[in-house]
C-alpha cells in the first residue's frame, strides 16, 4: 500500500464516523472538492461586492447568484443527487432548502452569506481534521522505500517486499532498515526513536537484533533478514495505524443513529413553524414565520454534534500515537477510560525476564565466598538461564579449572561430582531426595546447595523490576480500582513481586489455560459497564490477552503473537506507559462529553431565540458553523497530551 493509499483510507475512515450528518460525504473525500480556497475567496468577493454596489437590485443580485453558485453550487448537486436515491434528510438539504428559501423571500444577502460561511466553517473542519490524520499518517515514516540487497558480487537496491528471509541486506548511515534481522557485519549506532521512542540511539554491533523502520545513524550494516516485509513490525504497526479508526466506539454509534433520527426530526419540526402559526394565530405573517423556520433549519444542522464524537476519538487515537501508544479503534480507547481491573503477566512485563540472584544465604559457619563456589562448581557446565545467573553471580573464573563430572535431574537440578566431593544444586525436592536436612523455604526462585549430604545455603533469585514499574503501579493504583498479578512463575516469586510492586493479589504458578480461567473469574467480578484489562508481553499471553475485554501489549515489537491479539500496543515496554493511556482515554472522553453539551445547549438556546424572532441568518451561522469548529477545535486537545 502506497502512502497515498494510505491517506485516502484515513481519510475514509474518518468521514464514514460523521456519514450520518450528511456534511456531502459523498464529496467529502475532501472538502476542498467544493472549490478550494481559491473558488470561495473569489464567491466573498463577488459577495462582498453585491453588499457594496450602489443602485438598484438587477445590479446587486447578479453578483450575489455568482457567489452562491460557486460557494453552494457543489451542495446543490449532491441535494439533488440524494434526492434522486432517497436520502432526503441531510445536512445538504438543509443548507438547500435554508438558502433558496432566502432567496425567494429576498433575502439575498442572508442566503449567500449562510453558504459561504457554512463552506468556510467545513474547510476550517477539514483543516483541523488534518491535524488528527497526520499524526497517524505520519508513522508513514517507518515505511522503508527501498532495500539493498547483497545478491552474488551485486549490491541491488530492491523493493522491501521482494526480499527473503535470509538474504543479506545492506543499510548504509541515514537509511532506513528494510526488513526485521540479525546484524552480521558492520557496527554502529541505530536510532529506534519511531518505533519505540528511545530517544537516543542504541549500539548495533554483530549479533544484535534489529527491527525494519530503525535507522542506521553511523554506520554500515549488513543484515540478515529473519521476516519478510509482510510479517515484519513495521508493516504491522502499519496496518494497526492504518485501521485505528475503523472500530467505533457505543458513543460514536449512538451519536450516528440519533443523528438519523434527528434530522428528519427537525426538518418537519420547521415545516410545522413555517405552517402553524399563520394557520392558528391572527395576523401572523407566512413570511415572518417561513423566515424563522430557515433559520430553525440552519440551527439544527448536526454536524458539530456528529463530527466532533469521532474526531475527538481521533485526536485520543493521535496523542497516543505520539507518546508511543497504538489503539487499534476508538472503542478501545473508551474501554481504558472504564477500566475497574487491570491484571499484569509479571516476567517480561513488570519484570525485565532475566534471572539474577538476588539474596545469598549460607549456612552457619559457610561464608558467602564458599556457598557461591560450590554453587558455581555444580551449575558449570548448565546453558538453564537460573545456572547462567548463578555463574554471573560467583564470577567467570569461579571453579573454573576445577574437574567435574555433573548429571542433571529434570526438575530438580544438578547432582556435581569432583575428586572427593559430592555437590547438590537445586529445588526442595532435590534436598529431600537426598534427604538433605536444613533447606528452609525462601522467598521468590531458590537454589539450594549440599555437600557430601550436608546443606550449606541457598541463593534466591530473581528478575529484577523495570525501571519505573513501582512508579506506574502506584500510579494505577489512583486510576483503576483493582491490581492484580498473574504469572506462571513460582508462587513464592510471583508474591515476592507483587509484595515489591504493593500489589494485593497475585496469583502464581498459572499455566495460559489457568490465566484465562482466572481472568475470567475477575471479569465475573468486575461491575457491569466497567472493563477489565490485562498486560502481557509474550506468545504464551496471547489467550489471555484475546480474552481480556481489553488486551494490552508490553513490549509487543517482539511478538507478532501480542500484536495480533491485543487491543493496545505499548511501543516501548515502560509500565508507565499504560497509566498515560488510561489517563489520556479518560481526557478524550472528557472532551466528548463537552462537546455534546457545547452543541446542545447553544442550538437550544439559539433555536428558541430564532423561533420568537430573537435571533436572524447571522445567529444561526453561529450555532451551526461556530459552533462546529468550537467542538472540533476542543476535540484536537487530546492530540497534544503529553506524559507528565
Amino acid at each position: 500500500m502506497s502512502a497515498h493509499t494510505h491517506h485516502a483510507h484515513q481519510e475514509t475512515a474518518a468521514c464514514d464516523s460523521c456519514r450520518a450528518c450528511a456534511c456531502a460525504h459523498g464529496a467529502k473525500a475532501g472538502h476542498p472538492s467544493f472549490g478550494g480556497w481559491k473558488k470561495l475567496a473569489l464567491a466573498a468577493v463577488l459577495f462582498a461586492a453585491g453588499l457594496l454596489a450602489p443602485g438598484e437590485l438587477w445590479v446587486k443580485l447578479p453578483l450575489y447568484l455568482a457567489a452562491y453558485v460557486l460557494c453552494g453550487g457543489e451542495i446543490l448537486l449532491t441535494s439533488l443527487r440524494n434526492l434522486r436515491t432517497g436520502e432526503v434528510f441531510d445536512e445538504n438539504f438543509l443548507m438547500t432548502a435554508a438558502t433558496l428559501g432566502a432567496f425567494l423571500i429576498g433575502e439575498y444577502p442572508e442566503g449567500v452569506a449562510v453558504m459561504l460561511f457554512y463552506q468556510t466553517g467545513e474547510m476550517l473542519q477539514e483543516y483541523a481534521a488534518g491535524k488528527s490524520r497526520r499524526s497517524i499518517v505520519k508513522l508513514m515514516d517507518l515505511r522503508p522505500d527501498f532495500a539493498r540487497v547483497l545478491r552474488g558480487v551485486k549490491e541491488e537496491k530492491v523493493n522491501p517486499q521482494d526480499v527473503k528471509v535470509g538474504e543479506i541486506t545492506r543499510v548504509r548511515p541515514g537509511e532506513r532498515v528494510a526488513l526485521d534481522g540479525v546484524i552480521t557485519g558492520g557496527e554502529g549506532r541505530i536510532d529506534a526513536s519511531a518505533l519505540t521512542g528511545e530517544s537516543h540511539p542504541v549500539r548495533a554491533e554483530i549479533g544484535r537484533e534489529v527491527l525494519a523502520g530503525c535507522i542506521s545513524v553511523d554506520g554500515v550494516l549488513e543484515i540478515r533478514t529473519q521476516k519478510t516485509y509482510e510479517n515484519s513490525a513495521v508493516a504491522k504497526i502499519l496496518e494497526l495505524a492504518e485501521n485505528a479508526a475503523g472500530k467505533k466506539s457505543s458513543a460514536e454509534k449512538f451519536i450516528t443513529r440519533f443523528a438519523r433520527v434527528y434530522t428528519p426530526a427537525v426538518v418537519f419540526a420547521a415545516a410545522a413553524v413555517a405552517v402553524l402559526p399563520p394557520l392558528l394565530i391572527a395576523d401572523a405573517s407566512f413570511k415572518t414565520w417561513f423566515y424563522r423556520a430557515l433559520i430553525f433549519l440552519v440551527i439544527s444542522c448536526p454536524c458539530a454534534l456528529v463530527l466532533s464524537v469521532p474526531l475527538g476519538f481521533f485526536g485520543g487515537i493521535g496523542g497516543a500515537a505520539k507518546n508511543g501508544i497504538l489503539i487499534k479503534g476508538s472503542s478501545y480507547l473508551e474501554l481504558l477510560s472504564r477500566l475497574h481491573t487491570l491484571a499484569f503477566d509479571k516476567t517480561g512485563t513488570l519484570t525485565r525476564g532475566v534471572f539474577e540472584v538476588t539474596d545469598v544465604f549460607p549456612a552457619p559457619g559457610v561464608s558467602r565466598e564458599e556457598l557461591l563456589r560450590l554453587a558455581a562448581l555444580a551449575e558449570r557446565h548448565s546453558n538453564h538461564p537460573i545456572a547462567k545467573a548463578v555463574l554471573k553471580a560467583a564470577g567467570a573464573d569461579n571453579a573454573a579449572n576445577a574437574r567435574v563430572s555433573v548429571r542433571e535431574a529434570a526438575g530438580e537440578g544438578v547432582e556435581a561430582e569432583t575428586e572427593n566431593t559430592r555437590i547438590l544444586a537445586g529445588n526442595e525436592r532435590l534436598m529431600r531426595r537426598f534427604n538433605v536436612r536444613g533447606a528452609e523455604p525462601g522467598r521468590g526462585t531458590c537454589v539450594y546447595i549440599a555437600e557430601n549430604g550436608v546443606f550449606k545455603g541457598r541463593l534466591e533469585l530473581g528478575d529484577k523490576l523495570k525501571p519505573g514499574a513501582k512508579a506506574a503501579i502506584k500510579e494505577l493504583g489512583g486510576l483503576v480500582k483493582r491490581l492484580v498479578i498473574l504469572s506462571g512463575d513460582s508462587v513464592s516469586a510471583v508474591e515476592k513481586t507483587a509484595h515489591e510492586l504493593g500489589v494485593t493479589k497475585a496469583y502464581g504458578g498459572l499455566l495460559p489455560s489457568g490465566k484465562v480461567e482466572t481472568l475470567e473469574k475477575l471479569i465475573g467480578e468486575t461491575p457491569q459497564g466497567s472493563a477489565t484489562a490485562f498486560v502481557g508481553d509474550g506468545i504464551n499471553d496471547a489467550p489471555v490477552l484475546a480474552r481480556a475485554d481489553l488486551g494490552i501489549a508490553m513490549g509487543a515489537l517482539g511478538s507478532d503473537a501480542a500484536i495480533e491479539a491485543a487491543d493496545v500496543v505499548l511501543m516501548t515496554d515502560e509500565p508507565k506507559k499504560i497509566a498515560a493511556a488510561v489517563r489520556l482515554s479518560q481526557k478524550t472522553l472528557r472532551v466528548i462529553k463537552q462537546n455534546i453539551a457545547l452543541a446542545l445547549v447553544i442550538k437550544a438556546a439559539v433555536l428558541t431565540l430564532g423561533v420568537l424572532g430573537l435571533a436572524n441568518m447571522w445567529g444561526a451561522v453561529f450555532a451551526d458553523v461556530g459552533v462546529s469548529l468550537l467542538a472540533v477545535a476542543n476535540s484536537l486537545r487530546p492530540l497534544y497530551f503529553k506524559e507528565i
